[in-house]
């Protein structure tokens, strides 16, 4: 069982490590303000989930496990309000979206 779980959390890890690295690609080749905090905003949450989740698999000890938690919950709540507070301020000083011509 012990070797199930090792998979399953180098899995997850490994998983998220993509997410991020291609949210990061995404930030840097995506044209304007818009798409780049898209581009990060989902790519953060689901990359940093996938980590900890792996990370969780791998503890041994119930207070990391109850540490990691608060942090998934605190990244479930300030990540989308993050990237929405971003968004209302590009448009509030009158960003547009890019639009292909």
């Amino acid at each position: 069982m012990s070797y199930v779980l090792d998979i399953l959390s180098w899995l997850l890890i490994i998983i998220g490590s993509y997410f991020s690295i291609v949210g990061a690609i995404g930030v840097l080749r995506f044209p304007d303000f818009f798409t780049r905090l898209h581009a990060a905003g989902l790519t953060d949450t689901l990359g940093a989930w996938s980590i900890l989740c792996g990370l969780m698999l791998q503890c041994d000890s119930f207070l990391t496990i109850i540490k990691l938690i608060l942090v998934l919950i605190f990244i479930f709540f300030t990540s989308p309000t993050g990237t929405h507070a971003l968004a209302r301020a590009g448009l509030a000083s009158n960003l547009k979206p890019w639009k292909k011509q």
